[in-house]
């Protein structure tokens, strides 16, 4: 008995851990919500780590393999590339989805209704393209750590890896043999942490369901299948065909990103899945510098669900309130929401403030929100989870792209030649 216990692998504890929280929420609502404690203290685990962990990888990924600070420059120019064609790919998604459904059409929107304090709070949350350029340099590195800013923490930590690459060589290899150690050290407390992930992700999963009832799966059923739908069609007809152009075996991968999949999906937090994620890459083949720089540079830049989320939203309010809106001005407004999404990942409700800002400058009523905060929390998760998937991939597919992607034991593999587009902008 104890045998086959010991045998259960993570994701299935995982799996049966969202089981039994679904479970208590429904049949044991008020015991459900009284587990929110083991929930809070699983995501606060999770947060503490990732700005050591993230300092840590960078600076011995970027410092630690020689002086040549070009190769990271080509890294960065094509991971931003790669995110930039990826991103619009998934508006062009979301925007193609939710004018073929109409899922907004009948709701019968109330203009005139008031809205809720939280919607106002976030209409009044203004987010631009030169506040994200402002918000991207840190004034202080200890703040920015304590608040988990990823964006600013990748800032300093590549800076700090520039200067150290210039240090001479005796205080260089100190200062790297400290923040190497610091990094292992981090990796083993990712593991630590992960062992309590069932407990945590079935008290996230049993909160949920015993605070806003079963019935949370039923509200605004069509909006909510809609995204699922077409998040799954973005799987098929752009990742997918990603992964088979860069020669990413698609199976393995599936099995490597599947348990940071669950974390992502069950709690709906990028943050509590990409200390995993970033491990579970780099025992795919994918070499530490590329991780470190990829992962945490996508989780602000490359939000592939969130992204087809606002595509999708912000046509839904539109078609709720029953506002003609030509296909012309949706993809001004998809370019807008393109720019402005960039960098607010660590943003309570990030998607939602964002959602919020191109309502109002397109003259869209706010009510939309309020509306959309009823199933935000089940949109959340497809879209989080999403957001993991695709920010995995890119790690692959930097890899080959640079020549670096292993297979455990072997050595590099061959680049891809990719598509021309891709090539031709080296």
């Amino acid at each position: 008995m104890v045998n086959s216990i010991r045998r259960i692998s993570l994701t299935q504890w995982i799996i049966i851990s969202m089981i039994v929280g679904v479970l208590l929420g429904w049949l044991a609502p008020g015991f459900a919500i009284a587990l929110k404690p083991l929930s809070t203290i699983f995501l606060n685990m999770i947060k503490s780590l990732i700005a050591p962990l993230l300092f840590a990888t960078l600076v011995v990924g970027i410092a630690g393999h020689g002086d040549d600070m070009k190769k990271v420059g080509k890294l960065a120019f094509r991971s931003i590339l790669y995110f930039e064609i990826v991103t619009t790919l998934a508006l062009a998604v979301g925007l193609i989805a939710v004018n073929l459904v109409r899922p907004g059409e009948g709701v019968g929107l109330d203009t005139t209704a008031q809205v809720s304090a939280t919607v106002t709070d976030l209409s009044q949350r203004h987010v631009t393209f030169s506040a994200v350029l402002e918000h991207i340099v840190p004034s202080s590195f200890v703040d920015a750590a304590a608040k988990n800013e990823v964006l600013q923490v990748v800032f300093w930590s590549i800076i700090f890896a520039v200067a150290l690459a210039r240090t001479p060589a005796g205080p260089k290899r100190t200062m790297l043999g400290v923040i190497e150690s610091l990094s292992e050290v981090m990796f083993k407390f990712v593991g630590i942490v992960m062992a309590f992930a069932p407990f945590g992700i079935g008290a996230a999963i049993a909160v949920t369901v015993g605070q806003s009832g079963i019935g949370v799966l039923r509200n605004l059923g069509i909006l909510v299948l809609t995204l699922y739908g077409a998040l799954v069609v973005f799987v098929l007809v752009v990742l997918v065909p990603v992964a088979v152009i860069f020669r990413i075996p698609v199976a393995a991968f599936w099995k490597t990103v599947r348990e940071p999949w669950l974390i992502a999906f069950s709690t709906a937090s990028s943050e509590a899945a990409l200390p995993l994620a970033m491990q579970k890459m780099e025992a795919f083949g994918v070499p530490r510098r590329i991780v470190a720089f990829v992962m945490p540079t996508g989780y602000s830049f490359n939000l592939d669900g969130s992204t087809l989320y606002l595509a999708l939203a912000s046509v839904f309010v539109a078609q709720a309130a029953n506002i003609d809106m030509p296909i012309s001005q949706q993809i001004l407004m998809m370019l807008t929401l393109m720019v402005t999404s960039k960098g607010v990942a660590a943003v309570p409700r990030a998607s939602l403030v964002i959602l919020s800002g191109a309502l109002t400058q397109f003259g869209l009523p706010l009510s939309g929100v309020a509306l959309i905060l009823g199933v935000d929390a089940v949109m959340d998760m497809a879209r989080t989870s999403i957001n993991l998937v695709g920010n995995c991939l890119a790690t692959a597919v930097m890899a080959r792209w640079e020549g670096e992607l292993r297979a455990p034991g072997t050595a590099a593999l061959e680049p891809a030649s990719g598509p021309a587009i891709m090539e031709n902008a080296q």
